[in-house]
């Protein structure tokens, strides 16, 4: 067994126009998929780019918004998880700060929730 921490923001990202956002790699798996905790400070955004391939966004701190191809903001918070098809162009913003988890690889297959 190996505990690590996934929350050290380590690298400042600025690319598409990128505001406030710092990204820290925690896992590759075999190639096909791999896992970045991204930190959005207040204010910040992820600047709107096309899913290098199938992308889940799972926040697990925090408020904002997501965005699909229309461009118009969809509020998210902790619980709660987007998903972009390969090439859609997004953005994820927020104005009081938010840690997500983005997961990237495929194919995907998104569960409906289970019933009791």
């Amino acid at each position: 067994m190996q505990v690590f921490t996934f929350d050290r923001a380590e690298h400042e990202v600025t690319g598409d126009g990128s505001v406030s956002l710092h990204a820290t790699r925690i896992a590759q798996f075999a190639e096909q998929a791999r896992a970045t905790c991204l930190a959005v400070a207040p204010g910040g955004v992820i600047g709107t780019h096309p899913a290098v391939s199938h992308q889940v966004l799972l926040i697990v701190a925090g408020a904002g918004w997501v965005a699909g191809e229309d461009g118009a903001p969809v509020p998210v918070t902790a619980g709660q998880a987007a998903y972009w098809a390969p090439g859609e162009r997004h953005t994820t913003g927020s104005d009081t700060g938010l840690t997500a988890i983005a997961l990237e690889g495929g194919p995907v297959t998104i569960f409906a929730p289970e019933t009791a």
